[in-house]
């Protein structure tokens, strides 16, 4: 089921585009620039500095621009423009056909945590939670994260994620294929064709500027649809921006995800480098993973 991508070289194209909210070119600039400066060739989109409302473009020009990447051959690799909302409106209307036949890393988070989903469950490839193009903007993220996206683009592989050590860890050693992304997206698309199969996998989440009773809002409803029960582990990325009411909801962010596992006996590790962080580490979505929690460390090691 899971296959390898090939690896990019100088020369090849990468393709950007937007599949939710609007970017304008000064925000990408540093983007292009840095890409061109690894080597690559660029290639936008047809409608990427389009905007309808919010969203960059209307949902046939979004869908319009991902599917011709998704079909060309040439285009090695697709880094999406910005995350925001708008993705689910378009992930229907998209053949994977010539993806399938010339399959490319689909790099990107937040929004694109659905097209992680759907590209996992529906067509059985992995792809790449990693900063977009928005993200190459001086002091938006990590230079660490970039080079290691580089790094892994040529085929080098991810050194393994490193965590200090939490309160609300549990320890354990497990398993099994890395998926996840966004808490909310993935709540958003439960019910339907995108929605993830987590029984024996090792689940990723991510989350920002949601409130508390948000969070345990959404935990509650993938324990109750059995989603969390089968886990092989868990480990939790940036829990960003958490906000609460003005009657305190009573629990951390990490108290509330450790409540609603609280009694399975999987390994589950707080602290991950990814998501809406400064240091937003690429992770490889549908690759098994070894997971390791400990006193003095949590390790997440991609195998080979």
């Amino acid at each position: 089921m899971y296959h390898l991508i090939p690896s990019l070289k100088k020369g090849d194209k990468i393709g950007i585009c937007c599949t939710a909210r609007f970017v304008t070119k000064e925000a990408i600039q540093p983007c292009l620039n840095t890409l061109e400066e690894w080597g690559f060739e660029v290639v936008l989109g047809k409608y990427i500095f389009e905007k309808d409302r919010q969203f960059g473009g209307n949902d046939t020009q979004r869908t319009h621009d991902l599917q011709a990447f998704l079909d060309d051959p040439e285009i090695k690799a697709v880094l999406f423009a910005k995350g925001g909302y708008g993705t689910v409106r378009i992930v229907d209307g998209l053949s994977w056909d010539g993806f399938k036949n010339n399959p490319k890393w689909l790099c990107g988070f937040s929004d694109i945590t659905v097209l992680h989903a759907h590209v996992h469950q529906q067509v059985g490839l992995p792809s790449l939670h990693s900063p977009m193009s928005l993200n190459f903007q001086p002091n938006s993220v990590d230079v660490e994260a970039l080079q290691r996206l580089k790094d892994f683009w040529e085929g080098k592989g991810l050194e393994a994620m490193i965590a200090k050590p939490h309160s609300n860890n549990r320890f354990g050693s497990s398993e099994g294929v890395l998926v996840g992304g966004n808490l909310s997206i993935l709540y958003s698309i439960s019910g339907s064709d995108s929605e993830l199969d987590l029984d024996g996998k090792i689940l990723f989440l991510e989350d920002l500027d949601e409130y508390l009773y948000h969070i345990d809002r959404m935990l509650w409803q993938l324990k109750r649809a059995g989603k969390l029960k089968g886990l092989a582990g868990l480990v939790v990325g940036g829990m960003s921006e958490m906000k609460d009411n003005a009657e305190p909801f009573g629990r951390t962010v990490e108290e509330i995800v450790r409540e609603a596992v609280g009694e399975y006996g999987y390994p589950v590790a707080f602290g991950l480098e990814a998501g809406h962080i400064f240091r937003n580490l690429p992770l490889a979505l549908g690759l098994p993973v070894q997971l390791t929690v400990n006193e003095a460390i949590t390790t997440l090691k991609w195998k080979n």
